[in-house]
C-alpha cells in the first residue's frame, strides 16, 4: 500500500463522484481484489435488501441517500439485527457531498464534507491490512494507588531504618492483600481498614502489635483465645501469612496513610498493580541492578495480542454458532502454558491469564446460547499453566500472590456471568513460579514440553547493554555464548528461548531495547536465531516504553516475536499501524531474516575506507582559527605546518579548526618555532603520564598522532554521526590539505562515481536499516554500512553517466556559498535545486540495480537483502574453489 498513490486515488475519487460506481471506487483504491467487486457489483456478494444499499459480509455496510438525514441513517445502521449479524468492518452512509463512517470494531467515527476524505485516509486502512492499533487505557486507579503506596513505604522506611529489608517488604505484601481482600469480597466491606480505625490509637502507637495479631489469625483456623473482632476475619493462609515475621512500628502520619490507601477501590485495580508495589519497595540502584521494570497492562498487550490472543480470538470468531469447534478451542485453552522466564512480580503471566479467563467466559456465553448442557459451566483455567523465573525471592512470592488475586478477580467475573464459581479460600499456590537465575537454570525443567501442549515465552527481561553489566552478568553472557561478546544482556532470553520453542510447536515475544536491532548486534545475535529454523512473525519498531510505576522507568525498545518458519503473513506494528508482510528483518522492517554481519572489506567493487586520523594529544596539536593566526602572525615559518583539520561536526556545521601536521623529516625545523615547540613538549608530558601503556609509547614522537591514515591525495569524507532527520548524510570532496579526523571516515583518492552511490538514497535505505544509533542519530560505521553494501558491477559508461550526476549535485552546492551542510541538507530548507539533482543521481544509481522504478524504500530494502544473500553466496562459494 503506496500512502501517497491511495490518497491520489482517493482525490480523484471525491472530484467527480458517480453514485453508481463511488462504493466500488473506494474499495479499490483500498487495493481489494478486483474479482471480488466485480461479485459485488453483480450480486453475488451483495447481501442487502434496499435500493441504494450495499452490504458485504465482514467488509462494508454503504448506503447512499439524498435528501435524508445522514445521522439518523446511520444510528439505525448500527441498530440494525440483519447488518450486524454479518459483522461489517465499516458502516458509510453518504449523499456524496457529506459522508459519515463507522469503524465498528473500533468505534471510531468519521463525520466529513465528501472533499476532505483524502485527508482521513487513515479511516479504511483496515481494509488494507493496516490496522490502527488500539490498546486499553491505563486504569487511573492503579496509578494512585501504586503512588499512595510509594509514600507509605517511604514513610515506613524512614522511621524504620534499622528495619529488615525483607521483613518490610513482605508486611508491605500482606497489606495489599487485606486492602484488596476487604473490596472483593474475601474479607467483609471494608473490614481490616475499619478495624485499623477502630481498634488502633491515632498516634500508631499500637498498630504494630494490632497487625502482628491479626496477621497471625489469618494463618490459623483455630483462633483460641483471641478477640473477637480478629476471629471475624477468615482463614486465609495459603503461605501468605504461614510464617512469623515482625511489623514495622507506626506514627500518626503512617497510620493515617494506610487507612487513606484503605479508602481507595481496590476492587478496580488490577493484580499487576503489585509489579508497581515492587518498584515503591526496591531502591533505586537494586532496581536497575536487578532490571525490574514495572510493565503496565498497555504495554503487556503489545506483546500478548500477537504472540496469542489475536489468534485465539479469531478461532473463537470462525467457531461461532459451532459446539464442535468451541469445545475443542475450551480444550486448546486448557492445553496452553504460559512462560515468563524473567517474571518479576508476574505482570505479563497475570494479564495473560486474565484476558484468557475472558476469552473462556466468551465461548462459554456462545455455548450456553447452542446447549443447555453448559448452564453449569465453571472456569478450567488454571494456574497451574502459568510458569515463571524470578532472581529476586520476594517478587517471586509476590508473583505468586499476584497471580491468586486474578484468579479470584476472575472467579469473581465468572460468580457475576455464570452464578457460581470455584472457592475462594483458601489461597491456593499461585502458578509455577521458580526462584533462581534464569540464565542458568534449564527452561525444560522449570516448564517441560510436551506435544499436547502449546508454550507461550514472553516477558520483559533484563536488558543491559555490555558496559552496564556487573562481573557475574558478564559470567552469565560467557556461560551461555560460550564466550565473551558485546551483546546485551536480553540476548541471553533470545538465545534460551529460540532453543527451546525449535523443533516444538512454542513460540516467544520479548520486550528488549531497540539495540539488538541495530548495528553490530544484529549479526551478533539474529544470524545464529535464524540458523535454528526460527523467523520473525512479528515486531514492533522502536518505540519508548514507558510505565506507571514510582521512578517511572522510560526507555526505547522494541518487541520482537520468534517462532518455526512458515508461510503464513508476518506482522510489523509501527507508529500505531499495523501491517502485514511477507517476511521481517531482524531490523524489523520487511524483507528476509538475514542478519547483516560486519566486514573489513567492501563486499561490492569499492576502494577501501577508513577511519580518520586520531591525536591523543590532550588538545595541544589542534588549534582554533584564532590560534592558527596568531601562531602565524607571530612566525611565518608555522603555516607549513598547518593543515585543516576536520571531522562530522567540522563538515556538517561548517566549523573552521586547524592542526599541527608535522612529518618526520621535518621535525627539526618545526621545533625551532617556540610556538610549535611548546605544544609538542605538552604533547609529550600528557602521554608520558597516561595510564595506558600504548598511549605512553607515542610520548617518543610527540609531534605526530597517534594514528595516522592520512593520503596525499584526494579524499571523500563521511561523517560519522549525522541527525536522522536527513534523508542523505552529507559527504564531501577534500583535498589532500585537509586532514579528517576520527570523527569521520574517509575514502583516498576515490573514484568520482563512487559519491553518486554512497550519497543515495538507495545507500541510505541500507544505512538507516543496518546502522547502529547513537541516541536517535544515525551512526555510520565502515564495517556495517560501507563494507556490506550492495552494490553491483557497472559499466564505464554507467560510471561515467554518475560522473555527470555528481558535478551536478556539487554545481547545485556551491550555488549556496553561504550555507552550511547542516542548511544544505536540511529536509525542511532543501534548495529545490539541490534536492532535484539528488533525485536524478538516485534514479540513475537505482538503474544500476534494475531498470524497473522502486516504488518505496521498503522494496528498495527488500531488493538490497536478496542481492547481499547472493552476493555472500557467490563470495563463499568463490572462497571454496
Amino acid at each position: 500500500m503506496n500512502i501517497n498513490t491511495l490518497e491520489q486515488k482517493l482525490r480523484t475519487l471525491v472530484a467527480n463522484p458517480d453514485p453508481a460506481s463511488f462504493l466500488y471506487d473506494l474499495l479499490l483504491a483500498y487495493e481489494q481484489p478486483k474479482a471480488s467487486i466485480t461479485r459485488l457489483q453483480t450480486g453475488d456478494y451483495n447481501l442487502a435488501k434496499h435500493t441504494h444499499t450495499t452490504l458485504w459480509k465482514k467488509k462494508v455496510y454503504f448506503c447512499y441517500e439524498v435528501n435524508s438525514d445522514l445521522h439518523a441513517l446511520i444510528d439505525l445502521a448500527k441498530q440494525d439485527k440483519e447488518i450486524i449479524r454479518h459483522s461489517p468492518r465499516f458502516l458509510i452512509i453518504t449523499d456524496l457531498k457529506h459522508l459519515l463512517a463507522v469503524d465498528t470494531k473500533t468505534q471510531d467515527t468519521l463525520d466529513i464534507v465528501l472533499a476532505d476524505l483524502p485527508k482521513y485516509f487513515d479511516f479504511f486502512l483496515p481494509w488494507a491490512g493496516m490496522e490502527k492499533t488500539q490498546f486499553q487505557s491505563e486504569n487511573p486507579a492503579d496509578v494512585k494507588a501504586a503512588e499512595r503506596m510509594g509514600r507509605l513505604y517511604d514513610i515506613i522506611y524512614h522511621d524504620n531504618l534499622s528495619f529488615d529489608r525483607h521483613a518490610l517488604n513482605l508486611f508491605l505484601s500482606r497489606l495489599l492483600f487485606c486492602f484488596f481482600a476487604e473490596d472483593t469480597g474475601i474479607f467483609g466491606d471494608n473490614q481490616f481498614t475499619n478495624a485499623v480505625g477502630s481498634h488502633t490509637a491515632e498516634d500508631g502507637s499500637d498498630l504494630s502489635n494490632y497487625l502482628q495479631k491479626l496477621f497471625r489469625v489469618l494463618a490459623l483456623r483455630e483462633r483460641g483465645d483471641f478477640p473477637a473482632f480478629l476471629q471475624a476475619f477468615p482463614y486465609v493462609n495459603g503461605g501468605l501469612f504461614e510464617k512469623d515475621f515482625p511489623v514495622p512500628q507506626f506514627s500518626a502520619k503512617s497510620r493515617k496513610l494506610i487507612l487513606e490507601c484503605g479508602a481507595l477501590n481496590w476492587k478496580a485495580i488490577n493484580p499487576d498493580i503489585f509489579g508497581s508495589m515492587i518498584q515503591a519497595v526496591v531502591h533505586d540502584e537494586q532496581r536497575s541492578h536487578l532490571g525490574m521494570h514495572y510493565t503496565s497492562v498497555v504495554n503487556i498487550m503489545k506483546v500478548i495480542e500477537p504472540l496469542f490472543l489475536n489468534d485465539l480470538k479469531e478461532d473463537m470468531d470462525k467457531a461461532a454458532g459451532n459446539e464442535n469447534k468451541l469445545s475443542k478451542l475450551l480444550d486448546r485453552l486448557y492445553h496452553l502454558r504460559i512462560f515468563d522466564p524473567a517474571c518479576g512480580s508476574g505482570n505479563f503471566l497475570i494479564i495473560a491469564y486474565k484476558e484468557l479467563c475472558k476469552l473462556e467466559i466468551g465461548i462459554f456465553r456462545e455455548l450456553q446460547t447452542l446447549n443447555t448442557k453448559w448452564k453449569t459451566a465453571k472456569s478450567g483455567i488454571r494456574l497451574t499453566q502459568f510458569y515463571g523465573i524470578e532472581l529476586d525471592d520476594f517478587a517471586h512470592e509476590t508473583a505468586k500472590l499476584s497471580l491468586w488475586l486474578a484468579e479470584h478477580q476472575m472467579n469473581m467475573a465468572f460468580r457475576e456471568v455464570f452464578g457460581d464459581a470455584k472457592p475462594t479460600l483458601p489461597l491456593q499456590s499461585g502458578g509455577n513460579i521458580v526462584c533462581g537465575n534464569a540464565t542458568r537454570l534449564n527452561w525444560e525443567t522449570v516448564c517441560p514440553k510436551t506435544p499436547t501442549h502449546e508454550t507461550y515465552i514472553l516477558g520483559n527481561p533484563p536488558y543491559l547493554g555490555f558496559s552496564m553489566q556487573d562481573e557475574k552478568q558478564k559470567e552469565d553472557i560467557v556461560l551461555n555464548w560460550g564466550a565473551t561478546t558485546k551483546l546485551d544482556y536480553v540476548s541471553i532470553w533470545f538465545l534460551n528461548g529460540a532453543n527451546y520453542i525449535k523443533n516444538s510447536n512454542g513460540k516467544l515475544a520479548f520486550v528488549s531495547t531497540n539495540s539488538i536491532n541495530q548495528g553490530e548486534q544484529v549479526g551478533l545475535l539474529w544470524g545464529g536465531i535464524f540458523e535454528k529454523g526460527l523467523e520473525i512473525f512479528f515486531g514492533y519498531t522502536s518505540f519508548k516504553w514507558e510505565n506507571n510505576a514510582k521512578g517511572n522507568a522510560g526507555v526505547t525498545c522494541s518487541i520482537v516475536g520468534l517462532s518455526k518458519k512458515s508461510n503464513s503473513k508476518k506482522i510489523i506494528y509501527s507508529n500505531g499501524v499495523k501491517k502485514n508482510v511477507d517476511s521481517i528483518t531482524p531490523y524489523i522492517t520487511s524483507g528476509y531474516s538475514v542478519a547483516i554481519f560486519k566486514r573489513n572489506h567492501p563486499l561490492s567493487n569499492f576502494p577501501l575506507i577508513s577511519l580518520g586520523d586520531m591525536p591523543k594529544d590532550g588538545g595541544n596539536l589542534i588549534l582554533s582559527t584564532d590560534e592558527k593566526n596568531k601562531m602565524i602572525s607571530n612566525d611565518a615559518r608555522s603555516d607549513k605546518f598547518i593543515k585543516r583539520y576536520i571531522g562530522s561536526s567540522e563538515f556538517i556545521r561548517g566549523e573552521e579548526r586547524w592542526c599541527l601536521w608535522i612529518k618526520d623529516d621535518e621535525v627539526d625545523d618545526a621545533l625551532k618555532i617556540p610556538s610549535i615547540k611548546n605544544r609538542i613538549d605538552a604533547v609529550k608530558s600528557m602521554r608520558l603520564d597516561s595510564k595506558k601503556v600504548d598511549t605512553r609509547k607515542f610520548a617518543i614522537k610527540p609531534y605526530r598522532f597517534v594514528e595516522v591514515r592520512h593520503q596525499d591525495t584526494n579524499s571523500i569524507i563521511i561523517p560519522r554521526v549525522s541527525s536522522e532527520r536527513r534523508y542523505y548524510i552529507p559527504i564531501g570532496f577534500l583535498d589532500e590539505k585537509n586532514i579528517i579526523n576520527d570523527l569521520a571516515y574517509a575514502v583516498y583518492d576515490p573514484p568520482t562515481w563512487i559519491f553518486a552511490v554512497i550519497s543515495s538514497g538507495m545507500h541510505m535505505t541500507w544505512v538507516r536499516a543496518v546502522a547502529g544509533r547513537l541516541e536517535t542519530r544515525i551512526r555510520y560505521s565502515s564495517s556495517l554500512c560501507y563494507n556490506t553494501f550492495p552494490f553491483p558491477d557497472i559499466s564505464a559508461k554507467q560510471k561515467e553517466e554518475l560522473e555527470d550526476h555528481v558535478f551536478h549535485v556539487l554545481d547545485e552546492r556551491e550555488k549556496h556559498p553561504e550555507k552550511t551542510m547542516a542548511q544544505l541538507y536540511d529536509p525542511d530548507k532543501m534548495p529545490a535545486g539541490l534536492r532535484q539533482a539528488h533525485h536524478d543521481m538516485d534514479i540513475a544509481i537505482e538503474q544500476c540495480y534494475r531498470a524497473k522504478p522502486f516504488t518505496n524504500d521498503e522494496e528498495r530494502l527488500e531488493y538490497l537483502f536478496t542481492l547481499y544473500e547472493a552476493m555472500i553466496a557467490a563470495e563463499k562459494k568463490g572462497a571454496k574453489k
